[in-house]
């Protein structure tokens, strides 16, 4: 049965709203101000709060306050004279749902009532709805069913509704990034922003403005005040990939954040309070840096709450097939294919591989037979270009000799039209232009014949 607290200074005003919402089947309390409501709210849970808004002691908009602050869950309908609309629309600003004026009728105000607790019953309904859709697909980039990953699964779930500080140590192409969403899109700051940050990526010079923002004038081309990554994230989560990379000097001023919940932008004194959940990554070994003194040991102690190691490939083979047959759904629809197929015979042969690129290198060796394939409905052997995984010490296609951007070029289509038989179509599509567009290079290149 939901539960309406009444808080208004008349007492007669009280006493039909009482009788009146309790005809309608709710339970009802009442208090005679703001003061005795929140006496009540301690041991008393509730659901709406109808309350005046002009009330000696505690207002009702203060009352609003509080209890938005202190009560999640309560809702508002606040009761105004016919002079203090300004009041109400305040309150409405506020997060009131509704207000009536006085004087009301007693089914004004009880359809007003019934009118939040439909709306809240159709919020309810979303979030189980959402909830039941996330449980169902809270997994769907991160594909696996070796026991390894069924442990990075299990952890993840334990770890994303808390707050605590996550580490994700892997090699490259593992996935550590669809782990850090994962743990996000599954915890409590979904509707929060997700962002992420490259560290080996930033210029030394800039990596304090780029995590926490620079005043207007601090430097060089600093023209506008700039909000940092910490602050833009603020609620949500920040995602420190490759955090290793982070030259010493950030790395204790990052700590000192992480510490005290609180920043200081480039040019300025002033602190600002963040909230951010931060996932740090690395695909070195974090234990040789520290004893190299790389990386600072009191930092890895913070960002190291909750570890999650991400096996590499080569070590859960039986991972292989499901991963292929989720590329190939991926693929089929991204090039419009109906049908591709893959034989046991190369999926055993792929199962023997190392893949020192881990899941990514798969996915592309993948895509490249696909997109080899054309419109053959079976993936064969001769699809799958194996040594173009491997770093070619050679010199390879252009033999480490000097040449022009076109020759270049010309090079790289001669080689892809060799690789697909002369066949434009797939020739254009490896090489990611339309055939129109490789016909009038082939003329610009006078490779017609």
């Amino acid at each position: 049965m939901k539960k309406i607290l009444i808080v208004d200074d008349d007492h007669s005003l009280r006493a039909v709203l009482i009788e009146s919402f309790k005809s309608e089947g709710y339970d009802v309390i009442s208090a005679k101000d703001g003061a005795t409501a929140l006496d009540i709210l301690k041991t008393e849970p509730v659901n709406l709060i109808v309350s005046d808004l002009m009330m000696p002691g505690i207002t009702g908009i203060e009352l609003m306050e509080i209890v938005n602050r202190d009560y999640t869950g309560v809702g508002f309908l606040v009761i105004t004279a016919y002079g203090s609309i300004e009041l109400a629309v305040e309150a409405l600003q506020k997060g009131a749902f509704d207000f009536v004026t006085k004087p009301f009728s007693l089914s004004n105000i009880t359809s007003r009532v019934k009118r939040y607790f439909e709306f809240e019953g159709i919020i309810e309904e979303n979030k189980e709805l959402k909830g039941k859709l996330l449980q169902e697909t809270k997994f769907k980039k991160l594909v696996g069913k070796s026991r390894k990953m069924q442990k990075v699964f299990q952890q993840i779930e334990i770890v994303a509704k808390s707050d605590a500080a996550v580490f994700i140590q892997g090699e490259s192409g593992t996935g550590k990034e669809l782990i850090a969403r994962a743990i996000h899109e599954l915890g409590d700051r979904v509707d929060k922003p997700f962002l992420k940050v490259n560290c080996s990526a930033i210029p030394e010079s800039l990596f304090e403005s780029t995590l926490f923002g620079h005043e207007k004038g601090s430097f060089t081309n600093a023209l506008k005040m700039h909000k940092g990554l910490f602050e833009e994230a603020d609620t949500g989560t920040l995602l420190l990939d490759e955090i290793t990379e982070m030259p010493l000097p950030m790395q204790a001023k990052l700590l000192r954040v992480l510490q005290e919940g609180t920043l200081t932008r480039v040019g300025s004194t002033k602190e600002i309070d963040v909230n951010v959940r931060v996932i740090a990554t690395s695909n070195k070994s974090i234990q040789s840096l520290i004893d190299n003194d790389r990386f600072r040991q009191d930092l890895y102690y913070r960002l190291n709450v909750f570890p999650i190691k991400v096996p590499p490939l080569r070590s859960r083979p039986e991972d292989i097939p499901i991963l292929l047959n989720h590329f190939i759904e991926k693929f089929k629809a991204k090039y419009r294919y109906e049908k591709k197929e893959i034989s046991a015979e190369i999926v055993a042969y792929l199962m023997k591989q190392r893949f020192e690129g881990n899941v990514r290198q798969l996915e592309n060796l993948l895509e490249r037979a696909i997109l080899y394939s054309g419109e053959e409905e079976s993936l064969q052997m001769e699809h799958f270009s194996f040594e173009s995984d491997h770093p070619d010490t050679s010199g390879g296609l252009f033999n480490n000799e000097a040449m022009s951007l076109a020759e270049m070029e010309k090079k790289m289509i001669q080689s892809t039209l060799d690789m697909t038989d002369d066949n434009r179509t797939k020739a254009a599509k490896i090489l990611g232009i339309s055939v129109r567009t490789l016909r009038n290079k082939l003329h610009q290149y006078q490779m017609e014949e």
